[in-house]
C-alpha cells in the first residue's frame, strides 16, 4: 500500500485507466446489449399494437425527449388499463429508443444519477421473471398481454415472440454487469471529488458527514450530495481499517492485464451477416400486409375523386388493353437529416410495382433452404454490400410508406377516414427490423476490428479451412 499522502495520485491514475479501458471496452458492448433489448421490446410493442391490446398512441411521434425519465409504474384500474398501457409503453419504446441512439455513451456523461435512470428503464418490467402472478403492475400486464398474443399464433409470430424474449432475458445479466463496472468507477470519482474539499477542511470536519455536505454544496453548487460516499470517504480516511479499504478500492478499479489469447482456427463471421439478411428477409410478409391496405386505401380514395367519365375512361382503357394513366400523389415527409420537411410526386402505380418486386426478393432471404445455401457461398464482401444494399432499400420504401400513410389519411374524406387502413405497426415492425439488421453489422465490424487487433499483435487465428 502506498503511503497516505501518495494515495490520491496512485488513485487518480487508476481512475483514468479505468475511464479508458470503459470507454474502449465495457461502453460499446453496454449500448450493443442495449440496442438489443431495445430490439426485443420494440418486436412484442408491435405485436401488442397489432392485436389491439394496446392502441397507438397520437403523441408517441411528437414525443420531445430530453433525458430519460422512466414511465410510471404505479397500479392502474381496469378501466384505466388500455389507456394507460397505451401511454405507459409507448413512452417506454421512446426512451429506449432515445437511450441506444442519441444518448453519449461516455464515462464522463454517464454520471450517477444518469446510470439510475439507466437502471431504471431496464429493471421497469421484469423480463426475466415475466409473470401475470408479479406484483409489480407492469410487468403483470405485459406477462398478460404476452399470453393472449400466444394463443393462437401462427408459428412465425410464435417465433418473434421467443425471440424478443430471450433477448430481452438474456441481455438483462450483461447490461448490469456493465452498469455495475460503470457505478464502481462513478462512485470513486466521486469520492476524489469529495477529497478536493474535504482536503483542506481540519481533521474533525473532514471527519463530519454534515460538515463534508456543507463544504461540498458551497464548492460544487449543483453537484448532489451522497451520504453513504462521504461516510466511505470518512471510514478509508480516519478509521482504523483505513488503509486496507483503500486498498480494496484500487483492487477494484485495476483493469485486468489481458494478454492475447491463443490462436483461433477457422473463424468466420459470415454467420453474422446472414444473420442480418434473413432479419430484412422476415418482412417480406410485412410488406405483403401492407401492400394489401395499400391498394385498398387507394381504391376507396380514387373511387371518391373519379367522377363518371374516368371512371368509363379507366374502363375503356381496360377493354383495350392500354395502360391506365399513372397514379400520382403528391406526398410530403420529413427530411431526418436536414429536419425539413420535402415533398416529393409518388408515381403510386410504379411504386407499388417495385414493392412487389421488393417482396420476391426479400422472401427467400427469410428461408433456410436453398436462398440460405446461396448465401453461404457468398464471400463476407459480397455479404456486407448485399445486406447494405437491401438495407438502404427497405429505408427508402419505409420513407415512402410512411408518407403515403399520412397522406391516405389526409387526403380522403372526414366520414371515410376510418374505412382506411393505417400500416403504422407494420412501418414499427419493419423499423426494428432494420435496426436489427443494422446491429448485426455494427457486431461484424466490431468482431472484424478485434480480429485485425489480434493479427497486428501476431497471436491472429489461422486460415480457415
Amino acid at each position: 500500500m502506498a503511503e497516505e499522502g501518495d494515495y490520491l495520485k496512485i488513485l487518480d491514475e487508476a481512475l483514468k485507466e479505468r475511464a479508458d479501458w470503459l470507454e474502449k471496452s465495457e461502453l460499446p458492448k453496454l449500448k450493443d446489449e442495449l440496442r438489443m433489448y431495445h430490439t426485443g421490446f420494440a418486436s412484442l410493442y408491435n405485436l401488442y399494437l397489432k392485436k389491439g391490446l394496446i392502441h397507438e398512441d397520437p403523441y408517441k411521434q411528437e414525443a420531445k425527449i430530453a433525458e430519460i425519465e422512466v414511465p410510471s409504474a404505479t397500479g392502474f384500474s381496469d378501466a384505466e388499463r388500455m389507456e394507460q398501457l397505451t401511454q405507459r409503453l409507448a413512452n417506454y419504446d421512446n426512451q429506449l429508443d432515445f437511450l441506444v441512439n442519441f444518448y453519449p455513451f461516455n464515462a464522463d456523461y454517464l454520471n450517477l444519477d444518469r446510470i439510475k435512470r439507466i437502471l431504471g428503464l431496464v429493471r421497469y418490467i421484469d423480463w426475466v421473471n415475466l409473470s401475470p402472478d408479479s406484483q409489480n403492475p407492469m410487468t403483470k400486464a405485459v406477462a398478460e398481454m404476452t399470453n393472449q398474443i400466444k394463443l393462437g399464433t401462427e408459428p412465425l409470430t410464435m417465433s418473434v415472440i421467443s425471440e424478443s424474449l430471450v433477448h430481452l432475458s438474456k441481455s438483462f445479466t450483461p447490461i448490469m454487469g456493465y452498469l455495475k463496472a460503470l457505478t464502481d468507477y462513478r462512485r470513486e470519482l466521486y469520492k476524489l471529488e469529495l477529497r478536493d474539499v474535504t482536503g483542506g477542511m481540519s481533521k474533525s470536519d473532514a471527519a463530519n458527514a454534515n460538515q463534508i455536505k456543507k463544504a461540498f454544496l458551497q464548492a460544487k453548487s449543483g453537484t448532489p450530495f451522497y451520504p453513504d460516499l462521504a461516510e466511505e470517504v470518512i471510514k478509508e480516511d480516519t478509521s482504523p481499517e483505513g488503509p486496507t479499504l483503500r486498498d480494496d478500492v484500487l483492487k477494484k478499479l485495476k483493469v485486468a492485464d489481458n494478454k492475447p489469447k491463443a490462436a483461433k482456427v477457422q473463424i468466420s463471421f459470415k454467420s453474422i451477416l446472414i444473420e442480418g439478411i434473413q432479419t430484412l428477409g422476415g418482412t417480406a410478409q410485412t410488406f405483403t400486409d401492407i401492400a394489401g391496405k395499400l391498394d385498398e386505401n387507394e381504391t376507396l380514395l380514387e373511387s371518391k375523386k373519379k367522377g363518371f367519365l374516368q371512371k368509363l375512361k379507366k374502363l375503356l382503357q381496360q377493354m383495350l388493353n392500354k395502360e391506365p394513366d399513372p397514379v400520382i400523389f403528391n406526398v410530403e415527409y420529413m427530411d431526418p437529416v436536414k429536419a425539413v420537411n420535402v415533398r416529393e410526386r409518388v408515381n403510386f402505380s410504379t411504386f407499388r410495382g417495385d414493392l412487389d418486386r421488393k417482396i420476391r426478393t426479400l422472401a427467400p432471404m427469410a428461408s433456410r433452404g436453398s436462398a440460405a445455401s446461396k448465401l453461404e457461398a457468398m464471400q463476407e464482401e459480397q455479404l456486407i454490400g448485399f445486406l447494405e444494399r437491401n438495407v438502404r432499400d427497405i429505408q427508402t420504401i419505409h420513407k415512402t410508406l410512411t408518407a403515403l400513410d399520412e397522406f391516405f389519411k389526409a387526403e380522403v374524406d372526414k366520414e371515410d377516414r376510418d374505412k382506411i387502413k393505417g400500416i403504422k405497426p407494420e412501418l414499427a415492425t419493419i423499423k426494428n427490423a432494420i435496426l436489427r439488421a443494422n446491429s448485426k453489422r455494427h457486431e461484424y465490424s466490431a468482431q472484424k476490428e478485434e480480429e485485425e487487433q489480434l493479427k497486428r499483435l501476431g497471436v491472429g487465428p489461422g486460415p480457415e479451412s
